[in-house]
């Protein structure tokens, strides 16, 4: 397997350098823009690097040490470890404290703007100098009004839905009491957004053989590297033994380019057909614990797809146990993506995976599709690099970025 990285102008001009020098059957691994450096890298332009690999029957992978990848840049070759993908579960500790500073830091923000709006109506106020105590419950309510219209307003600018963003504002007022301080209802209103999330649901074994598990969503998501980054951690990390399958056989690309990923993990790899060849390719490898299907990407509105999808979905015995996970970019439009968790909906039970976190300012459509189809949250993923820029979803660092924290 040769790997070797490419710069252009333009991805285009990096892809045909690729070809021009190791052929048209090289597979596209990953395209990134490089920033200029040097002293004057101000006043150069954004260059674009593609990484790509190409079959090489002289440089076996079998001959490398276990968890290890074989780089050729051109200049030099060198070894890279695969490291395994950290799920981050055993820091809540850590995460509390930094959720207090951040917590801290909005509410101060907060504060300020409640006393900027108090010095602006210093008149006002003194011309009561001896409120009763119906005027200061009056005033304790105006500024719970105030800090819970500022929090909503986050969430709005979050683009977190108007209709799930009252239901927060509303479910706290139900439960509110007079002299709230403003760290309490902040930590309330915190509190609820991470029940909502609820627990994130990972992949887990199978009680008896193999677990199957299909990758839906529509095209351009990331659904090939998503599975990628998942195998590589369910192998690298835990020692797994899986098999990946392909049903996608509209882009050539996306099969090769599961190919190569499963060569540099040393696992098998099938494309599949039809729903007879896919039960044919699980009963092969029943002896495996998790068999990852990638499956064709498509629009949700075309029903013959979709029919081919349930197929699919549908080919295997009561005696396999299978999950259905679907995958959508954190970029798509929020009424784009309910009509797609809608389609797909129709086909299966599924839990989300959502893509591409890197390319948005606003993570709200996590909430909006949680809320709106009921799916247990499972991974995300911030970047194309395997297997690093993935994690299991983390409710309480993504409602910190909701209520106004920063990444």
């Amino acid at each position: 397997m040769i790997i070797k990285k490419f710069q252009g102008k333009t991805e285009e001009s990096a892809i045909a350098d690729a070809k021009k020098e190791l052929g048209n059957n090289v597979v596209i691994m990953n395209v990134k823009k490089v920033k200029p450096k040097g002293l004057f890298s101000l006043l150069k332009k954004q260059i674009f690097e593609v990484t790509v690999a190409l079959e090489d029957e002289k440089d076996k992978y079998s001959q490398m040490q276990p968890g290890t990848l074989k780089t050729d840049t051109g200049k030099e070759t060198r070894e890279q470890k695969i490291d395994p993908i950290h799920t981050k579960n055993d820091i809540q500790d850590k995460s509390e404290k930094n959720l207090e500073t951040k917590i801290d830091s909005l509410q101060t923000l907060l504060e300020k703007q409640l006393i900027r709006r108090e010095e602006n109506n210093t008149e006002e106020y003194r011309l009561e100098e001896n409120k009763t105590q119906d005027d200061t419950k009056q005033q304790d309510n105006d500024e719970t009004f105030i800090f819970t219209q500022l929090l909503y307003n986050t969430l709005i600018d979050n683009e977190v839905n108007e209709k799930f963003a009252n239901q927060i504002i509303e479910e706290f007022g139900k439960s509110h009491k007079p002299n709230m301080p403003i760290d309490y209802i902040l930590s309330n209103i915190y509190q609820k957004m991470i029940l909502k999330f609820g627990k994130p649901e990972g992949i887990q074994a199978a009680e008896k053989g193999p677990k199957v598990i299909f990758f839906v969503g529509p095209t351009g998501v990331g659904k090939t590297t998503t599975i990628a980054k998942i195998a590589s951690k369910f192998k690298v990390e835990k020692n797994n033994k899986i098999a990946l399958l392909t049903a996608d056989t509209y882009r050539i690309a996306a099969a090769e380019q599961l190919r190569t990923y499963a060569g540099i993990l040393d696992v098998p790899f099938r494309v599949i057909y039809s729903p007879e060849e896919a039960r044919n390719a699980i009963h092969d490898f029943s002896s495996y614990e998790f068999i990852f299907v990638d499956t064709t990407g498509h629009s949700h509105h075309n029903e013959i797809q979709k029919e081919t999808m349930q197929e699919f979905l549908e080919c295997l015995g009561d005696d396999i146990e299978k999950e259905v996970y679907l995958v959508l970019s954190a970029t798509t439009k929020y009424r784009d993506l309910v009509n797609i968790a809608d389609a797909y909906h129709k086909l299966s039970e599924y839990k989300l995976i959502f893509t591409k976190l890197d390319e948005t300012e606003t993570l709200g459509n996590l909430l909006n599709l949680k809320l709106h189809t009921g799916a247990s949250l499972s991974y995300v993923t911030s970047g194309q690099n395997v297997p690093e820029d993935i994690e299991t979803f983390n409710p309480q660092n993504t409602v910190k970025l909701l209520l106004g924290g920063k990444r």
